[in-house]
């Protein structure tokens, strides 16, 4: 059994271009970097996929980390950019983050050909083979949905797939085929993705296992500090992928 989560901790630019909620109630992005490191700083997974961490954002957390954790990244090519004014980030580049317990060497890292701003980061814990994801909304969805599945159906040991999928678990069962196990959360659970910016509430960011189960599925409602909740589940692994 191991523990894990999924954030999508929301990339300051992307806050402020889309109009999000964050940057009023945080208008210095230094004390929501702080914050949002403290909380990750109290969490017990053993393994955390995050979405859209800045550079200021992933020198914080490296630099809080304790020993016995790492943080492995992909630093996706695409920085964003504001549409009005400069951006208050030292690094306004953007990455995808697994931080692990224990040892774990990183398998791929790689920026989705058809979105430099989406991706997979994907190391290889003990015997499972770990893998965080951005996928893109929209056609492109697609392919890059077709290039998870290859990878994860590639491994001879069990798979943790994380990550904002931007889509609902139905479209991503139908997309990765027969063999894939998605956490399941209560009726009355809050959505990972509340409403706001003119978009509706939404559960699109999931928790998939191949060659085992999940269990104690449940979204934490992290308030003004992202646009996305945080999921977290169990995670009872078999001797081997299906």
């Amino acid at each position: 059994m191991i523990s894990v989560a999924t954030w999508n901790i929301l990339h300051r630019v992307h806050a402020e271009n889309w109009g999000e909620d964050s940057p009023r109630h945080w208008p210095d992005e230094a004390d929501r970097i702080a914050a949002i490191t403290a909380r990750l700083m109290k969490r017990t997974e053993q393994v955390i996929a995050l979405q859209e961490v800045s550079g200021d954002q992933l020198n914080g957390l490296i630099h809080a980390l304790p020993a016995d954790r790492v943080a492995h990244a992909l630093r996706y090519p695409r920085v964003p950019r504001p549409r009005h004014g400069t951006s208050s980030l030292q690094d306004p580049s953007e990455h995808l983050v697994l931080v692990v317990n224990g040892p774990a060497h990183q398998v791929a890292a790689e920026a989705f050909d058809d979105d430099p701003g989406k991706g997979l980061l994907a190391v290889q814990t003990g015997d499972t083979l770990v893998v965080a994801t951005h996928v893109s909304s929209g056609p492109r969805r697609a392919g890059q949905l077709a290039r998870l599945a290859e990878l994860t159906t590639a491994s001879t040991h069990p798979v943790v797939l994380l990550g904002d999928f931007n889509c609902d678990s139905a479209t991503v069962s139908a997309a990765l085929g027969p063999g894939y196990t998605l956490a399941v959360l209560p009726p009355d659970a809050p959505p990972t993705r509340p409403s706001g910016a003119g978009i509706a509430a939404q559960t699109i960011d999931h928790i998939i296992v191949r060659g085992g189960g999940t269990s104690g599925a449940q979204t934490e409602d992290v308030g003004s500090l992202s646009d996305h909740n945080l999921l977290r589940a169990d995670v009872l692994l078999e001797g081997e992928a299906r």
